[in-house]
């Protein structure tokens, strides 16, 4: 199965109209010729957290939002991309509530790394800890087996509880590969297309080393999991935050990888208004990616960016989003922090908030999204020109909500009466249609004051330029009758 060169949807199942069916009727009233490139869904399993990242199962679809046979649907229609949360399952799942059950008598003890896997008396070694990448205080929890009152400590990388609601895979046992290619059935069964492996930066655990894009263990374990996945007809597409060199090493064995370097690119060279980075940038990036300016996240910084940016030059962008409404989200490991303190792990906010909500200047980071190599994604807040949802990250204390709002049918219908989102949509519809960008891409020259794409494709090229002074974008291009016509965008 080949990936399609054309522009996908984000959404969570349950935010344009409230489940799968609402979310099937959406697609194909509104948008069944604007997102022919598919449609990532979110979560759509029942989970015990996290929005739907911590999931008790993948044979499943969580009740509320529908069944199976919504996803088949759309499928029929639309190339769908689901999530795979390779590195953990959540703690409420079948198979480790039975873990807790009954210890290691468990036909499921083994899905788990208990820290005696790691360290021979099972006991963690500071040292070893403070090598690590962490996303919480701690790499592990403490839980009680209740047949034996033991107290044991198993591996868990993510969670803001404690324990966590997210407990680790050990990847090397047997029994969790089974899980995984029953997932995986279960996923080519219903016309899943494309598989997100969330968070598989940190699936091998390693004393001594950061346990995080542990080499080459690692390249053993995409490599199964490839083969996997290719003899079910199913692409692949690696989640990992990391310093753009280890997102480079996996284009270089020839994976699909994110571009969570050019959504921080667009908006530094949209607010200092100075094309220069950008450029650079866009000369030399591998063109095997799928891009994306928002996501239910937030826009990456660190550690996406070391080594790419001037931590200085960065809080003032930083500073300029969190005016606008913004909130951040911090980096815990101190190591990993710059050599300033600075600390800015994502900037969390809609992306049209971000930019002052700037009909053009928002238009403009779309086209250079769409003109940069790569298959386009627009996230759902995105699609509609969102603002900041203030008052949902406030009731949840959920920095991450502020850019998660669940639109109605009605609201849907008001958003797409805005201009913004009605030029948005033209934009797409172009980007999917216009044969060129299935061609040769150049970055052309020009002032730092500009931006300046092509893309040629036999007698057919377009040229994407945007003004940063003034925020107008405007693509030159051949038309079907071999006449160069202009679009102002």
């Amino acid at each position: 199965m080949a990936v399609k060169n054309q522009v996908q949807l984000i959404t969570y199942p349950d935010s344009l109209g409230g489940d799968l069916k609402a979310l099937r009727y959406v697609l194909e009233t509104h948008f069944y010729a604007v997102f022919r490139g598919g449609v990532h869904i979110l979560p759509p399993f029942p989970s015990s957290g996290d929005r739907g990242f911590a999931p008790l199962t993948y044979l499943e679809i969580e009740p509320s939002f529908g069944t199976w046979d919504e996803i088949r649907a759309i499928g029929e229609r639309f190339d769908v991309l689901v999530d795979l949360m390779v590195n953990h399952i959540s703690r409420n799942s079948e198979y480790f509530q039975d873990f807790l059950e009954h210890g290691r008598l468990s036909e499921y003890a083994d899905l788990f790394i208990t820290l005696d896997k790691l360290w021979k008396d099972g006991n963690p070694v500071q040292s070893d800890i403070d090598k690590m990448f962490l996303r919480r205080s701690l790499p592990y929890s403490t839980f009680t087996i209740k047949a034996t009152g033991e107290e044991v400590k198993v591996w868990t990388t993510f969670g803001k509880s404690d324990p966590s609601e997210q407990i680790d895979l050990d990847v090397h046992s047997e029994i969790t590969k089974r899980l995984l290619t029953s997932f995986f059935r279960n996923f080519q069964k219903h016309n899943v297309k494309i598989v997100r492996l969330d968070a598989v930066g940190y699936v091998i655990k390693k004393p001594g080393t950061s346990c995080f894009f542990v080499e080459p263990d690692i390249y053993r374990f995409l490599d199964w999991i490839k083969q996997l996945a290719e003899s079910l007809g199913i692409e692949l597409l690696p989640e990992v935050h990391s310093h753009h060199s280890i997102q480079y090493k996996l284009a270089e064995h020839g994976f699909w990888i994110y571009d969570f370097i050019l959504p921080y690119r667009v908006l530094d060279t949209l607010i200092n208004k100075n094309s220069k980075e950008l450029r650079k940038y866009l000369e030399t990036r591998p063109h095997k990616q799928f891009t994306m300016l928002d996501c239910h996240d937030g826009i990456p910084v660190k550690p996406d960016l070391d080594d790419l940016i001037d931590t200085k030059e960065a809080r003032k962008v930083v500073d300029v989003c969190v005016s606008r409404g913004s909130n951040l989200s911090l980096i815990i490991s101190d190591e990993h922090k710059g050599e300033d303190g600075f600390d800015v792990h994502q900037i969390r906010g809609t992306y049209y908030s971000i930019l002052g909500c700037d009909d053009d200047a928002y238009l403009a980071a779309r086209a250079i999204q769409f003109f940069t190599p790569g298959i386009p994604q627009v996230y759902y807040v995105g699609l509609l020109a969102g603002e900041n949802d203030m008052e949902r990250a406030r009731k949840t204390g959920e920095g991450r909500e502020i850019n998660r709002h669940n639109y109605t049918l009605e609201e849907i219908e008001r958003s797409l009466s805005k201009k913004v989102v009605q030029r948005l949509l033209k934009l797409i519809r172009f980007r999917n249609e216009y044969e060129a960008f299935g061609g040769e891409f150049k970055v052309l020259d020009s002032e730092n004051e500009e931006v300046c794409l092509s893309w040629k494709k036999d007698d057919k090229y377009c040229n994407l330029r945007v003004q940063l002074t003034t925020m107008k974008a405007t693509i030159t291009y051949v038309d079907e009758h071999g006449l160069i016509s202009r679009y102002d965008i």
